[in-house]
């Protein structure tokens, strides 16, 4: 039995869901077709049946009202040809029956109705060769039965005609039924057809750019399936822009690493004949590789941070925003004694913590610290504020350099993008698409606008609650 179960689950499984669909779909409204069949059948054998019983009780009382004390009969000439109802009557002694034999059957049943002992019933015979329901009852104040017989075979033949018109219409259902499935299958699952499609076209061509085509206009429908459509679209979307930023990462990296690298290798090839050169180039060269291994080192160490979405969360604490500024200003202006830098904080922000990763916050700040740095003037101020509004710490970075053109500003946190007077700058490009990235593990909000007066500000708005 087992076996069968595995043979019938393995055909299941290599039939296309269309097809198991549309079976299913069939096999339910074949069930309920065939269910409403029998119950009709069983319906209309029950009320013919029911009808002939009445016709012959209503018989047997008008027969005996109209041959009162005719005592036992044998059947009259109809039980020979019953076209139409016969009769007799049986008494519950043996003794008493008329010489001449009974024309329908006389049971122990039939002495039992007429002594009063059974009650009055229905039976299926043959007479003369043609079916009949017989109907015995007892005959009111004397020991005898009466028997009324009716022919059954039209309605037997009603009932076998009613048979057959309904096996006819539940075969015609069941048709009806497996189209209809075959139908709704098709219809239902052609979105899921289109997108397995898509799946497999983007499979063999590694091409994330296809869609699956909704339904548009006023009839297009918000079902489950055109949801599922809908959510492959926007998921194929992201994927498509996570290769593209991949593509682009890798590009850009190249890009990066290829000038330091040359120069790596030619300071390496310079120093590798040292025997020619003098002390002064010596450590000119020496210097130059040194300088360009910390650069190479900074950049690959970004770009293995950029490719990390989220923070560890082992590492995770409550950090104190207010302390953590007032260290990374202390730094910042260790290491560009030419910038003054100040620090304002809110008292009510003084306190508060943050849930975070004390090293990634630190890089943070630091990043727009040395871009505020960067591009102020010398001896120009960089001002660093927090503060607490509307159940947000809100830290603000602002220097008072060129600022940001209005060209440059929805790009100032893309990877290795540098802007037209940042170019003969050092640097990658990769510091404040770190500090955004950061940010966003940390469920922060870092943004870039222009400062009033000039200059850049830099606003990072961190909840107070887990992110």
């Amino acid at each position: 039995m087992s076996g069968t179960r595995g043979l019938g689950a393995r055909w299941r499984r290599r039939r296309p869901l269309r097809t198991r669909l549309a079976l299913a779909a069939s096999a339910a409204v074949a069930l309920v077709a065939i269910g409403v069949c029998a119950a009709a059948f069983v319906l209309i054998d029950y009320q013919m049946t029911r009808q002939l019983e009445r016709n012959l009780a209503l018989t047997s009382t008008e027969t005996l009202r109209g041959r009162q004390d005719w005592g036992p009969t044998a059947g009259d000439k109809l039980c020979q040809y019953p076209a139409s109802a016969c009769f007799q009557i049986v008494p519950a002694d043996p003794a008493k029956d008329p010489p001449k034999p009974y024309a329908l059957p006389v049971s122990d049943a039939t002495r039992q109705v007429a002594a009063g002992r059974h009650e009055a019933f229905y039976s299926k015979q043959t007479v003369a060769g043609h079916p009949v329901r017989m109907y015995t009852s007892r005959v009111s104040g004397q020991d005898e039965a009466v028997q009324v017989a009716l022919r059954s075979d039209s309605v037997d033949r009603s009932v076998e005609q009613a048979a057959w018109a309904l096996s006819a219409v539940g075969a015609a259902g069941v048709l009806l039924a497996a189209a209809l499935g075959y139908w709704v299958s098709r219809t239902g699952l052609a979105p899921v057809a289109r997108l397995t499609a898509t799946a497999e076209r983007i499979a063999a061509t590694r091409d994330a750019r296809h869609r699956i085509d909704l339904p548009a206009g006023p009839l297009a429908r918000e079902d489950e399936i055109t949801r599922l459509a809908t959510s492959f679209n926007t998921m194929l979307g992201e994927l498509e822009q996570s290769v593209a930023s991949q593509r682009r990462l890798v590009a850009d990296a190249s890009h990066e690493l290829r000038t330091p690298l040359t120069a790596l290798r030619t300071n390496a090839e310079l120093l590798a004949r040292a025997d020619r050169l003098t002390d002064a180039q010596r450590d000119r060269a020496s210097a130059a590789l040194g300088r360009q291994l910390r650069e190479v080192t900074t950049l690959v160490n970004d770009l293995i941070e950029l490719a990390r979405d989220e923070e560890p969360q082992p590492l995770v604490e409550q950090v104190r925003p207010a302390a953590l500024l007032e260290h990374m200003v202390a730094t910042a202006g260790e290491h560009w004694p030419e910038i003054t830098f100040t620090t304002g904080i809110d008292p009510a922000a003084a306190g508060r913590t943050v849930p975070g990763v004390p090293a990634r916050l630190a890089r943070l700040l630091s990043n727009l610290l040395d871009n505020a740095a960067k591009f102020s003037p010398p001896g120009g101020p960089v001002e660093a504020e927090l503060a607490l509004y509307e159940g947000e710490l809100h830290l603000t970075v602002r220097d008072h350099g060129p600022g940001i053109a209005p060209e440059d500003l929805p790009h100032v946190f893309d990877r290795f993008y540098r802007a037209k007077a940042a170019r003969a700058l050092p640097g990658s490009g990769l510091g404040l698409a770190m500090a955004r990235q950061i940010a966003r593990a940390h469920g922060a909000d870092l943004t870039a606008e222009h400062a009033p007066g000039g200059g850049a500000l830099f606003r990072l708005r961190m909840p107070l609650a887990a992110p």
